[in-house]
């Protein structure tokens, strides 16, 4: 029986917009994003980081824009950009204009924090002008006052109130180009403010646990959370959020979208846990194979497996596979067929010599 039917995962059905050249929401790719953590102000550094975040598979990178030197330094940086730019902003809502006008492809702001009808009006006017799409971010750490006292806690309720309301306020302005985000660093709580919202809205969805923290402890909230909504259809583009490089929440990101088959890039390796029964340093092996085969964004699945217990039966379902054998005597497996006996000192360069091949290969015949 294939196991095929329990992989599928039905997304929900939102709007499409744009941010830039991509598009966010219905039956598109999700995306992942990132945000630097240069002073945007310092174009060399700035656009290093994004082109970083790149390479890796960031669809989509923010930056902060907390004074006018940042909105002025998007012009430059949104010129030499291979990626769509979002403009975070907060609470000046001239910021927000500047970073339309200097061509930011997306503004990331709460309208309720932006002041009064007036100011918002004229946000909302500049990206209109400016061809630029909207984030409504909704934080549990920075909720409105009233709202906040009328529940006494951030609670899954108060955010999706406050994010009907900023919806409200720009549908009234006759403004449609944008997606909406509930975050909070508590998983249970980001869970289901996304879940209700998502039966009431047809804006896709920014998903993200903020404040995930450390690298280890935020990959992993960040997977139990974001996964679970993923899982649920709900999600049309994720942010890992995590005290690190940006590039790790990048790589983080897309293997939770590769994990539930929703989106494949680069090399998919499976790998066994190592255990006495391995016959060459299976760890060792599998983290050089992860630097060496970095560079490979064709989608290519991979299984490195130290004994011959799970190994044939894990090369029988990946592109290319490697079992251990006895005496440093490995097999080499093409599509689950034995191909070719290799020794421990030449499983690596092997493997990536023929990674490198079949992703040619592929691109070719594109």
């Amino acid at each position: 029986m294939s196991l095929r039917p329990f992989r599928d995962i039905f997304r929900r059905k939102t709007k499409i917009i744009k941010v830039g050249n991509v598009k966010v929401g219905g039956n598109n790719p999700i995306t992942v994003q990132s945000m630097t953590n240069t002073l945007t102000k310092n174009v060399k550094e700035t656009l290093s980081q994004i082109n970083k975040i790149s390479e890796v598979g960031g669809d989509i990178v923010r930056v902060s824009c907390p004074d006018e030197d940042s909105t002025k330094a998007l012009k430059e940086i949104t010129k030499h950009s291979t990626v769509p730019i979002v403009a975070d902003i907060h609470f000046h809502y001239k910021r927000a204009i500047e970073a339309a006008e200097n061509g930011a492809d997306c503004l990331r702001i709460n309208p309720g924090n932006i002041g009064d009808i007036k100011k918002i009006k004229e946000v909302i006017s500049a990206a209109k002008n400016n061809n630029c799409s909207i984030r409504v971010g909704v934080n549990a750490g920075s909720l409105e006052k009233d709202i906040l006292e009328k529940y006494k806690e951030p609670c899954p309720e108060a955010l999706v109130e406050s994010a009907v309301r900023n919806i409200t306020i720009i549908e009234d302005l006759d403004f449609f180009n944008f997606k909406v985000s509930v975050k909070s660093s508590d998983v249970f709580l980001s869970i289901k403010a996304y879940e209700q919202l998502s039966k009431i809205t047809e804006y896709p969805l920014h998903l993200g646990i903020t404040e995930a923290g450390s690298f280890l402890p935020g990959s992993i909230k960040s997977s139990i959370g974001l996964g679970s909504l993923l899982m649920n259809g709900i999600g049309d583009t994720i942010r890992v959020s995590l005290s690190d490089d940006p590039v790790e929440e990048i790589k983080v990101g897309n293997e939770i979208l590769k994990s539930l088959n929703l989106r494949n890039r680069g090399v998919k390796i499976i790998s066994c846990p190592s255990c006495a029964r391995q016959a060459f340093q299976v760890i060792d092996t599998v983290k050089a194979l992860e630097e060496k085969l970095s560079h490979i964004k064709t989608p290519i699945t991979l299984s490195i497996i130290g004994c011959v217990v799970n190994g044939p039966g894990e090369a029988a379902l990946t592109d290319i596979g490697i079992t251990g054998g006895g005496k440093g005597s490995n097999m080499l497996y093409l599509k689950g067929i034995q191909k070719e006996k290799l020794s421990n000192a030449e499983i690596i360069s092997k493997v990536v010599s023929i990674v490198e091949k079949k992703a040619e290969e592929i691109e070719n015949k594109k």
